[in-house]
């Protein structure tokens, strides 16, 4: 391998299987794969932990035959560097949500491009850090990319699917770092509990919804942070305020945004992936990003949203993890360590 200096040529991934369902005791298997060459700018990292994602559910099910290497979420240890890399050595720890162009992070070891990896934090073990980095990163973005929100911004911001993975982060980021009052949608009372303990203001039943936002929100809320977007276009028209905005992360079949256009709001995409499938002149800020938060993590200020944790990062461990983020109950994030 180029720019490295570990003789080791192959290493274990854990593969999805098309045709499977997840009580299938074959929908992942083990198998032995060839190490590519690094690119200049990349890390090779032995993988100690990672998260599963919706996104990883949505690849494994569109999978129309054969098997793909998922995972966009790590942490773990860096073992090896390419020749233009400047930003790790190695023996780094490091975390990151990787690039859903190249294969994901199930494996012992992943090669991933430098500038999209940050310094995992300090206070947190491997598997409380690799519940974040693709949360974060969409938080993050959300937010301070797309809201272009400041420590001065203030306001009301409903956020939608609050007690998921990328929901829980922004929360806290919103509470933290500005000045915006959060509206959080939750069903359950375990969820409520979660996300109020994470800063949410005021919780609302995300079944009815129009009617709960608006008892505490009359004149409209200024931005939507939207993981549930279909069928809710015309409510989010209903309790916006002209000139708001929102932003989506999910992928709405037959999207009709025509309701929003009499208030002048403004639509949204957020895919942490961008940067990285374009390689984008900005690229590096996505590593950027995950220095600070954490540094927000260390401080104190962020906490990891993991709420289970699963031993054995191998085939059973991840079938496992899919089967609880696919049954679309879950709170926080699944680990697989």
């Amino acid at each position: 391998m180029a720019g490295t200096d570990t003789a080791v040529t192959t290493t274990t991934a854990y593969l999805a299987q098309a045709g499977r369902e997840l009580d299938d005791t074959d929908a992942f298997i083990a198998r032995t794969i060839t190490i590519p060459d690094l690119r200049p700018h990349d890390l090779l990292v032995r993988v100690h932990a990672v998260s599963v994602n919706p996104v990883d559910i949505k690849s494994r099910n569109s999978m129309p035959s054969g098997t793909r290497q998922l995972g966009w979420d790590a942490s773990g240890v860096v073992e090896a560097v390419g020749p233009a890399v400047t930003r790790f050595t190695v023996g780094d720890e490091v975390w990151y949500a990787g690039d859903i162009t190249r294969p994901g992070t199930n494996a012992e070891l992943h090669a991933v491009d430098e500038r999209i990896v940050g310094h995992k934090p300090t206070t947190l073990d491997h598997p409380a850090a690799a519940a974040l980095p693709l949360t974060a990163i969409t938080a993050w973005e959300s937010l301070f990319d797309r809201f272009r929100l400041t420590p001065d911004s203030t306001g009301t911001l409903l956020v939608v699917g609050a007690p998921g993975g990328v929901g829980s982060v922004l929360i806290q980021l919103a509470k933290k770092l500005t000045g915006l009052t959060v509206i959080a949608t939750a069903a359950r009372p375990e969820s409520s509990d979660w996300v109020r303990s994470l800063g949410a203001d005021h919780v609302v039943d995300h079944r009815s919804l129009a009617r709960g936002v608006q008892n505490l929100a009359p004149d409209g809320v200024d931005l939507v942070f939207t993981a549930h977007s279909t069928g809710n276009i015309q409510t989010f028209a209903d309790i916006a305020k002209p000139f708001a905005q929102i932003t989506a992360i999910d992928d709405p079949q037959d999207l009709d945004l025509l309701p929003l256009k009499a208030k002048s709001i403004t639509w949204h995409w957020e895919l942490m992936f961008t940067r990285a499938m374009f390689t984008t002149e900005d690229m590096i800020e996505q590593g950027n990003l995950l220095d600070e938060v954490a540094r927000l993590v260390d401080s104190g200020t962020v906490r990891s949203t993991v709420t289970t944790v699963i031993p054995g990062l191998n085939a059973e461990g991840l079938r496992a993890a899919h089967e609880l983020v696919a049954a679309g109950t879950a709170i926080g994030k699944i680990v697989v360590s």
